[in-house]
């Protein structure tokens, strides 16, 4: 199957556009975290602070993933996914959000379990937005969904979930290491 790889103009004009990649998903969600969080700032408003913290809490963890699976799926075979340029799409929001989060962030209330709940959710719901793009465009956005059968990409997607919210555990540990915060106050 050929992809558009070179071709902007193929996703320019696809169903779903630049939005159909998660990578460009998670690039607008730390975006909007950044310019919330600089207007709050310019502002002194608590509540786009804490509109901030509320898109940060599914930024971040997603970013962390981002890279985590971008970097996997490159070690296993280049040609699963579509190769951009990695530091700037894929390892700078992560860093810079999980920096804000541990640093500059309060911590964050969402439970393990309801962590668990939004991580799988939003999988499958990217996952049923990758199948309505493929529907209408007759491609995948990555080389990788093409690759696995529809079993496999329920894995896939649910080893995602999985890893999403085991990046907030992750972070949530780390933060409460950092800033000597009760784990019982911050994860309720």
């Amino acid at each position: 199957m050929a992809y558009p790889r070179r071709d902007s103009c193929l996703r320019n004009d696809s169903y779903g556009w630049h939005f159909q990649y998660l990578a460009i998903i998670g690039l607008a969600l730390a975006t909007i975290v950044f310019f919330l969080g600089s207007l709050a700032d310019v502002t002194s408003s608590y509540r786009l602070a804490h509109y901030k913290n509320a898109v940060s809490v599914v930024a971040t963890p997603l970013e962390v993933i981002i890279s985590i699976l971008y970097v996997g799926l490159v070690s296993v075979d280049k040609e699963l996914v579509i190769r951009l340029p990695d530091i700037s799409l894929h390892a700078v929001p992560s860093i810079l959000l999980t920096i804000d989060y541990l640093i500059l962030s309060p911590p964050w209330t969402r439970s393990s379990s309801q962590s668990l709940t939004w991580s799988t959710a939003l999988a499958f719901t990217y996952w049923l937005w990758v199948e309505q793009c493929y529907r209408n465009n007759g491609w995948y956005p990555y080389p990788v969904f093409d690759a696995l059968t529809t079993p496999w990409r329920v894995v896939l997607f649910a080893f995602s979930g999985l890893l999403m919210a085991g990046s907030t555990a992750s972070l949530n540990f780390v933060y409460g290491a950092l800033n000597g915060v009760d784990r019982k106050r911050t994860i309720k």
